[in-house]
Order: C-alpha cells, then sequence, then structure tokens
C-alpha cells in the first residue's frame, strides 16, 4: 500500500507554480457572471409563474358561478332566502340545546326530514338551473323553505309539551 503512494506521488508531476497574474480578477468576474445569470433565469421563471397563475385565476374566475341560486334572480328573493336560512338555522340551533333522553328520537326524526327536504330542493336548484327563471319552481323552492320551518315550530311545540309533562309528573 505504501508503494502504491510512493509511486503514484513520484509518477504524477503537481503544479506548484503561483497562478498567473490577474488571476483573481478573472476569476471574480467568473463568478459575478454565473450569478448574473442565474438571477436572469429566475426572473423568467418567476414571470412565467404570474402568468400562468392570472390565467389560471381567470378561468376560474369564468367557471365560478354558472349555477344560479334563489338569491341570484332578484333582491327580493335574495331577502327572502336570507331570511328562511336565518330562521331555520336560529331554530335547528333552539332545538339542538333542548335535546333531551326523552325527545331525542323525535329530533333525530325531524332532522331526517329536514334533510329529505334539503335534498329536495337541491334538486330544485338544478331544475331551475336547467329550466331558467320559472316562477313554478320558485315557488316550490320557497314552499320547501315555508315547509321546513313548519315542521321545526311543531317540533319546538312538542319538545314544550314533553317538557310540561315532565314538569307536571314531578309536581
Amino acid at each position: 500500500m505504501k508503494n502504491n503512494f510512493e509511486n503514484y506521488f513520484s509518477e504524477t508531476n503537481f503544479d506548484f507554480l503561483e497562478p498567473e497574474s490577474g488571476h483573481i480578477e478573472r476569476f471574480e468576474n467568473k463568478l459575478k457572471a454565473s450569478k448574473k445569470s442565474e438571477k436572469h433565469s429566475w426572473k423568467w421563471l418567476s414571470v412565467a409563474a404570474s402568468i400562468l397563475l392570472m390565467i389560471g385565476f381567470w378561468f376560474g374566475k369564468i367557471h365560478q358561478k354558472t349555477t344560479i341560486d334563489l338569491a341570484d334572480i332578484s333582491p327580493k328573493m335574495e331577502e327572502v332566502q336570507g331570511y328562511f336560512v336565518a330562521a331555520i338555522h336560529q331554530k335547528t340551533k333552539i332545538i339542538e340545546k333542548n335535546k333531551t333522553s326523552e325527545n331525542e328520537f323525535i329530533i333525530k326524526q325531524t332532522l331526517a326530514q329536514l334533510a329529505k327536504l334539503e335534498n329536495e330542493y337541491q334538486q330544485l336548484l338544478k331544475e331551475l338551473n336547467k329550466q331558467g327563471n320559472q316562477k313554478k319552481i320558485i315557488n316550490f323552492m320557497i314552499e320547501n323553505y315555508q315547509l321546513r320551518l313548519e315542521i321545526l315550530d311543531n317540533m319546538f311545540k312538542k319538545i314544550t309539551q314533553i317538557k310540561k309533562l315532565k314538569n307536571e309528573t314531578y309536581i
């Protein structure tokens, strides 16, 4: 092994001479030139990425609002939908807060009915988008909201009756 190293160093001609004058300046100039080319390539890449991003947002915006909702028909319909959605949400929260072991089954049934009505509403929404602004479909959508509120009101009355019966049995 020792012979291999000795042979290698004795046979290899190493350059122990000083570099030519101006070597350091030439080396620094080459480094600066390579840094400039790296910055330049990143600029083009960032510009291309920005353009692609803007095109993507533009296509997304075009395809974003292709469905019509009840609120999109007129400001009055937007107000009606807002009222029904808020009222349904509020009454559902109240019923959920009053959930006990005595009324849990009834509440589950009511929520299942509301889920069915929501599915029917989504079907009506699809029909509205297919057929356009038709009064018959709009009326069915409003009736769907009214029916949901009616179911929630009846549920609240049943919960109140159950509470009264429970209080009467304790007295």
